[in-house]
C-alpha cells in the first residue's frame, strides 16, 4: 500500500475496481470493432416450492449508491491518482501485464458512466426467465463497462430481491390463513415482524434484506432498513414505512431474578401503562408465567389501554403455541400458549367460528421461524379453533440468511452486441446444462400476456422495445425515472397503506 495518501480520495474500496479480477482485461477480449454490448439481469430458476416469480427491489438504491455516490469520488479524484491506483491493483494481482490504464483515464475524463438502464417498475413480480432489467452502453468507446459492472450489480440486487420475494411468500401464506380463519386482514401487515438484523452477514445486508421485508410487512426491528428506504426511496411523511413496540429481552428478565419474576412483570406494567408491550416469558418457566403470574395480574392487564404480548422463545413453535398432544392430560404443555391465554383472559368468537384472544393480550414467536414453521403454526391454530392472527411471527435470519444468489438463479448475461456496425445476437446454451443456464438471445422486450403475467420477447424489434415494460430508468449518470416507496408498495400490492 502506498504511504503518500493516494488512497484517501476514493476511500478503502476503489469504485472502479468493485469487480471480479477476471474482468480486468475483458475490454481487449471482445472482437475488434465492438462498439455496443447489451446485457440483462434475470432470475432463471427457483429453489422454493411454489415460487415462480421474483420481486424486483433494490435497483434504485444500487444506482444511487454505487453508480453515482461512489463514482463521484472516482471522478473527483486527480487523474494521475486514479490511474496509479488502478495500475497498482492490476500489478498486485496479475504481475507484469500490458492491460494499461488508458481506458480508465478516458472514462475519468468523460466524467460520467455512459450506461443506460431499463427495468420493470420496482416491486413488480417477475416470472422466472423473464428479464428484470437491461443495461447497455451509450458511448461506443465504453462497451466494456456493461458487463464490467456485473459483479457489484449482482452483489447489490440478489439479496433485496430474494428477501422481498421471501416476504411476499410469507405474506401470502398469512393472508390466506387469515381469510380461512376469519382473522383481521389488516393485522397481517404486522404479523410478520423482522428480527433478522443480528443474523445477517453485515450491516449492509441487514438493511437491504430488511427493506425487502417491508414490501410485504410493516413490523420491523431492523432500523437500518428504514434508513435505507428513507435515503433511496422518497415517500410522504404520513407513510408508516415500518414500526415496532417496546419489548424486553432475557437480560431484563434475568436482572429481576427468578424468584421475583412477578415483580418484574408488575414493574413493566407500571412503566408501560398503555400501548403494546412485548415481554419474553420463557427465561425460566413459560408455563408458570402463563398459569400463575399472568392470572395474578389479570385485572391489571385487562384494565390497561393496550396489549401485553407474551413471547415464548424456545421449543418447537407449533407445539408450544398450539399444545403438545403427547404431554400429560391437563398439563399446561398439552394446552399450549393460545389455549392458556384464552382460559385466563377469554376473547370472542369470530364469524368463521374461530376464537380471537381478548385484545389486551397477544403472542409473538420469533425463534427459527421459516415458511414451513409458519405454515405449521397457522395450521395448528386452526385445528384448535383459533384465528391465525392471534400470533405474530418474528421472521429472522432463518428465513432471510439461509439463501444465496442461486436461490433464484440470478444471472447477468449479454444477449446482443454491435460489432463493425452490425448487430449480433448472443446467447449461451451449454450441452451439459439441465436447461437453467440457457440465456435469451438478441435485444429483449417484456410485455404482459393474456393472463396478466409478464412474458419475454426475444430478438425484439424496435416496435417491441417501444411497448416494452423495460422502461428507461437511468442514463449517463442521471435518473430518468424514480420510484417512491408508495409506488413500490403499490406494485407489490400486499400492504394496507395508511
Amino acid at each position: 500500500m502506498a504511504d503518500d495518501g493516494e488512497e484517501t480520495a476514493v476511500g478503502p474500496f476503489n469504485p472502479i475496481t468493485m469487480i471480479d479480477a477476471y474482468k480486468f482485461d475483458h475490454r481487449r477480449q471482445y472482437p475488434p470493432g465492438t462498439t455496443r454490448v447489451y446485457s440483462n439481469l434475470t432470475p432463471r430458476s427457483s429453489k422454493l416450492d411454489g415460487v415462480d416469480e421474483v420481486v424486483l427491489f433494490g435497483l434504485q438504491a444500487f444506482l444511487r449508491r454505487y453508480l453515482m455516490d461512489e463514482m463521484e469520488a472516482f471522478f473527483a479524484a486527480p487523474e494521475a491518482e486514479v490511474a496509479a491506483r488502478y495500475q497498482r491493483r492490476i500489478d498486485s494481482l496479475l504481475g507484469p501485464n500490458d492491460i494499461g490504464t488508458d481506458h480508465i483515464v478516458a472514462l475519468h475524463r468523460l466524467g460520467y458512466l455512459p450506461l443506460r438502464f431499463c427495468a420493470v417498475a420496482e416491486g413488480t413480480p417477475v416470472p422466472l426467465r423473464v428479464p428484470m432489467l437491461t443495461v447497455e452502453n451509450t458511448h461506443p468507446e465504453f462497451f466494456w463497462l456493461v458487463n464490467y459492472i456485473e459483479t457489484i450489480l449482482l452483489a447489490s440486487l440478489w439479496l433485496p430481491c430474494t428477501s422481498a420475494t421471501q416476504a411476499v411468500r410469507m405474506r401470502r401464506l398469512l393472508d390466506a390463513a387469515a381469510a380461512r380463519t376469519g382473522g383481521d386482514p389488516t393485522f397481517v401487515d404486522w404479523q410478520g415482524h423482522d428480527f433478522s438484523f443480528r443474523g445477517m452477514e453485515s450491516l449492509e445486508a441487514a438493511a437491504a434484506s430488511g427493506a425487502g421485508h417491508l414490501l410485504a410487512f410493516t413490523g420491523t426491528d431492523t432500523i437500518p432498513a428504514l434508513d435505507l428506504i428513507d435515503h433511496y426511496y422518497p415517500h410522504g411523511d404520513d407513510l408508516l414505512v415500518g414500526g415496532s413496540v417496546p419489548a424486553t429481552e432475557h437480560s431484563v428478565m434475568c436482572a429481576g431474578g427468578e424468584d421475583d419474576e412477578e415483580l418484574t412483570f408488575d414493574r413493566l406494567l407500571r412503566l408501560y401503562r398503555g400501548g403494546v408491550l412485548s415481554v419474553v416469558a420463557d427465561t425460566w418457566d413459560l408455563w408458570r408465567v402463563l398459569t400463575e403470574i399472568l392470572p395474578a395480574l389479570r385485572d391489571r392487564i385487562l384494565a390497561r389501554d393496550g396489549k401485553l404480548v407474551i413471547r415464548p422463545d424456545s421449543g418447537e413453535p407449533a407445539t408450544v403455541l398450539c399444545g403438545d398432544p403427547t404431554a400429560p392430560i391437563g398439563s399446561p404443555e398439552r394446552a399450549g400458549v393460545c389455549r392458556l391465554l384464552w382460559e385466563y383472559f377469554g376473547g370472542t368468537v369470530n364469524d368463521a367460528g374461530m376464537r380471537v384472544l381478548d385484545p389486551h393480550v397477544g403472542i409473538i414467536y420469533g425463534d427459527g421461524i421459516d415458511y414451513r414453521r409458519a405454515s405449521e403454526i397457522v395450521t395448528g391454530l386452526a385445528e384448535i379453533g383459533f384465528a391465525s392472527t392471534n400470533v405474530v411471527l418474528g421472521v429472522g435470519a432463518t428465513t432471510y440468511q439461509n439463501v444465496s444468489r442461486d436461490t433464484f438463479g440470478f444471472a447477468m448475461k449479454a444477449t446482443w452486441a454491435e460489432i463493425d456496425g452490425k448487430g449480433r445476437d448472443l446467447f449461451k446454451d451449454p450441452v451439459t446444462d439441465r436447461g437453467e443456464k440457457r440465456s435469451a438471445a438478441g435485444r429483449l422486450a417484456v410485455t404482459r400476456g393474456d393472463n396478466g403475467r409478464l412474458r419475454l420477447i426475444e430478438r425484439a424489434g424496435a416496435d417491441d422495445e417501444d411497448m416494452s415494460l423495460l422502461e428507461p430508468v437511468w442514463q449517463d449518470g442521471k435518473f430518468l425515472t424514480e420510484w417512491s416507496f408508495e409506488q413500490v408498495l403499490a406494485n407489490v400490492g400486499l400492504r394496507h397503506l395508511r
